[in-house]
């Protein structure tokens, strides 16, 4: 690690040179069949021709102007975005924790045009917003919140996946404006919940006049089988987060909403200096414009659910084996041992994977994922949990 960096992360014995599709080369020249995607951006693979020659073609003609005047590219991404979200508006920000911070002050802001002195968000246990303060206060993981105190207020702490719990929440605060949950828990360890929960909470937040706030950041964008989790329930969203796979690379984030929720904000209550810039909004038109085209989300879904079923039968018999889970390219091995050893055995045989909580292989290979190299990821992590002691 250089001297001159902050201590931030535990990083893996690897530094990468370039990549192209679902593979990476290291520094010494190494290939590696990447199934993190830099934690679920690169969706559409390392180096995409089209997408390399959109960052390119538009470096060379504007990267800023800031938010001052009108953006063009800016429009036509927060009209691609709504479309496929169906939401009415779009907030254009460069991350995924802005993108929440958004999202938090709209339903602040409607707390308190209804009259609620302290308006009060719902969220939930095993959930993972970002890293701002805002964001994990959102969340009941003290390891991410130690030493950041004091947090942020107004957060009601709930269990995941507990529509009786919501409820509850609903008749103990009446000032609840907002649920902000994942559709899908990621850092958790890809945590799916039972089916109808979603559904329940959109009833539930239509009685009583509260936002259903979905936070896609990880699980948007295809990566499931649809354009976003949520929408394997049915169900519509009064706002909604995407950032990491929007531009394959690109930092970009954003907020979409609909209803109320879309016409909240007023000049001067938000904003971004770099948020919704040309080269972002441009490389991210043209990443929702391949994924439609080359149907990535199905192509997502049918790996995805060939590569769980094998795991299921190949794994089926060992008992370190706690869970098998997921959807689509969002898929999590959960052992009842620490599974890093199986993380650093993959690195040694050329084959990136993730570990989560020490004991949960989460794998998040680029949507592009074809079966010559699913079988390889398949067979690679197969046989290193059954030789793990």
């Amino acid at each position: 690690m250089s001297e001159y960096l902050m201590n931030t992360y535990a990083r893996l014995p690897v530094a990468f040179s370039h990549g192209k599709g679902c593979w990476l080369w290291d520094t010494e020249g190494r290939k590696y069949l990447d199934a993190v995607s830099g934690l679920g951006v690169t969706s559409l693979g390392h180096a995409h021709p089209e997408v390399t020659a959109v960052i390119a073609d538009q470096a060379g003609r504007l990267l800023h102007t800031a938010n001052l005047a009108e953006i063009p590219w800016q429009n036509t991404l927060a009209e691609k975005l709504c479309k496929v979200s169906f939401m009415d508006k779009a907030f254009i920000a460069n991350t995924g924790a802005e993108a929440v911070e958004c999202a938090l002050k709209i339903a602040r802001l409607i707390g308190h045009q209804q009259g609620y002195k302290q308006p009060l968000v719902a969220v939930t246990s095993g959930a993972f917003h970002g890293r701002t303060l805002a964001t994990i206060s959102a969340t009941d993981n003290i390891k991410i919140q130690r030493g950041f105190e004091p947090l942020v207020a107004g957060f009601v702490h709930l269990p995941y996946a507990d529509s009786s719990a919501f409820e509850q929440a609903i008749s103990d605060n009446p000032e609840l404006v907002a649920i902000l949950l994942e559709p899908i828990q990621g850092e958790t360890g890809v945590v799916v919940p039972p089916a109808g929960y979603f559904k329940k909470l959109r009833e539930l937040c239509d009685q009583h006049n509260i936002l259903l706030i979905c936070d896609e950041i990880q699980a948007g964008l295809n990566r499931t089988g649809k354009w976003f989790a949520h929408q394997h329930e049915a169900i519509v969203p009064d706002i909604i987060t995407v950032a990491k796979a929007l531009a394959n690379g690109i930092p970009i984030g954003a907020c979409l909403a609909r209803g109320n929720a879309a016409t909240a904000f007023n000049p001067g209550n938000h904003g971004s200096t770099f948020g919704g810039n040309p080269l972002a909004c441009r490389t991210a038109c043209s990443v929702i414009d391949i994924m439609q085209r080359d149907s990535i989300g199905e192509n997502a879904k049918t790996i995805g659910d060939w590569m769980q079923q094998q795991f299921r039968q190949q794994l089926a018999n060992d008992p370190k084996v706690v869970d098998i889970r997921g959807r689509g390219l969002m898929l999590a091995i959960e052992l009842d041992l620490n599974a890093i050893p199986v993380r650093d055995a993959a690195l040694a045989e050329g084959v990136l994977i993730n570990v989560t909580h020490e004991t949960i292989i989460r794998l998040l290979p680029p949507l592009i994922l074809n079966q010559a190299e699913a079988e390889k990821l398949v067979e690679t992590i197969t046989r290193l949990i059954i030789k793990l002691r």
